[in-house]
């Protein structure tokens, strides 16, 4: 090992069973954490190449148990996103695809950090889980089209273990780590086809539109190399998609999108990600067709009933999406309001992430609890003039302490000045 640490410090390549005794030893206990530390450094200093890469992620992928979706008829159409504040398409993109006859086979991961997770989103619905087994996945997803799971220790544990480790090395932000991390948990779900929507700005792990462009490069690489067709959409993250940021307040504002009354970003990125899932789920055969498609189940309340269906299939309370009032809500609220007449140039997304943590919607470490109820509901978003006093947004948590936390977050996030901004488009590339 020590001298495979050596060739990579050096930014030579190193061949596939070179790649392969580091994952086994990793997995197995053979090579200690701190001498995979020092290997994922010199990954981040080096890099690596694209066969590297792809090697990468089939060692991973094939670290633990792999789901063979074979048995369920169609093309199996999956989705991810690179994280962002506010997102919540998953919650409503998964039911409308799925509503339109496309199987999705969903793995779905908690929050930590700025970023929110599906999971903890959904389990802010009373009675929701994502723990089952690879027969009750099938299951589900033969019945219903849709299914969300957990990511369970069987199933991509090199990725579990190397993710957890270049958390605490600073490790995290090179574009061969990340790319093998998403890829193997995608394709050890076992679907034939992934659109990947990478965030970009602020709020996101892509901090410019270069870097966005290159990792859906790498990942369409190894979709390729691998017999799975990759879609790469490059959205902005510059400011919270929607204006919900926090669990129940976002599985709120998802219920209101399939219902056709959300908010435009939401709707636009669901339409924009689901339609191209469509075509590669053969159902139409071009983007416009299946953004009519998705848009007919909303309007008809197809795809309000396919989510219906999804929550009961998978342990949840039906009443929660009846009455969305019923769900979680924090004791306490706080509004925050404008200091200055204008207009908001910038909201940041990183910022408005961090304080909806201080609220208590999500985890500073990997125990933290969350508080379903928390977060924050906004009332202006990028273009929009403000007057003196007027409410900017507004502060949920079941600790008084936590606003005083979250307003230092708040006051740094906005700017506003007299002239309205240039807006920045939220669709900015897609790549196939």
């Amino acid at each position: 090992m020590i001298e495979l640490i050596k060739k990579k410090r050096k930014g030579e390549a190193l061949n596939p069973q070179e790649i392969q005794y580091i994952i086994d030893g990793f997995i197995t206990g053979k090579i200690p954490d701190y001498q995979i530390s020092a290997f994922l450094m010199a990954i981040c200093f080096q890099g690596m190449n694209d066969q590297e890469t792809v090697t990468l992620t089939d060692a991973m992928m094939r670290s633990g148990d792999l789901i063979d979706l074979s048995e369920i008829k169609g093309i199996k159409v999956d989705k991810h996103s690179t994280g962002g504040v506010g997102d919540k398409t998953t919650i409503v993109l998964a039911p409308l695809v799925a509503a339109a006859g496309v199987p999705v086979a969903k793995m779905s991961g908690r929050g930590l950090g700025h970023t929110g997770g599906t999971i903890d989103k959904l389990e802010s619905i009373p009675g929701f889980s994502v723990d089952m087994s690879r027969d009750e996945f099938i299951s589900k997803i033969k019945k219903n089209n849709v299914a969300v799971c957990g990511q369970n220790a069987k199933l991509v544990p090199a990725d579990k273990k190397l993710y957890a480790l270049r958390d605490v090395t600073g490790t995290v932000d090179n574009v061969s780590l990340i790319s093998s991390s998403i890829m193997s948990k995608k394709l050890a779900c076992g679907a034939d086809a992934i659109v990947i929507d990478i965030k970009v700005g602020e709020g996101a792990y892509m901090k410019t539109e270069e870097d966005a462009t290159q990792l859906a490069k790498i990942l369409m690489s190894i979709g390729a190399k691998m017999n799975r067709k990759v879609r790469a959409i490059i959205t902005a993250m510059h400011q919270p998609l929607g204006m919900a940021i926090g669990n129940a307040l976002e599985v709120k504002e998802a219920i209101e999108t399939l219902k056709g009354n959300g908010p435009d970003d939401l709707t636009e990125l669901t339409l924009k990600l689901g339609s191209h899932m469509l075509v590669l789920g053969n159902i139409c055969s071009d983007y416009h067709e299946g953004r009519k498609i998705l848009q007919d189940l909303i309007d008809s309340g197809k795809a309000l009933e396919k989510f219906k269906e999804f929550v009961i299939e998978q342990g949840g309370n039906i009443d929660y999406i009846n009455n969305t009032d019923l769900l979680p809500q924090s004791q306490y609220s706080f509004e925050y309001k404008s200091q200055k007449e204008g207009y908001i140039h910038r909201l940041d997304a990183l910022d408005m992430g961090l304080a909806s943590v201080k609220l208590g919607a999500g985890r500073e470490t990997k125990t933290s609890p969350i508080d379903f109820g928390a977060g924050i509901l906004l009332k202006k978003k990028i273009g929009d003039s403000v007057s003196q006093g007027e409410t900017l947004a507004i502060l949920y948590s079941n600790d008084k302490n936590h606003f005083e936390k979250a307003i230092s977050f708040l006051d740094n996030a906005y700017d506003i000045q007299n002239e309205p901004p240039q807006l920045q488009p939220l669709i900015i590339k897609t790549m196939m």
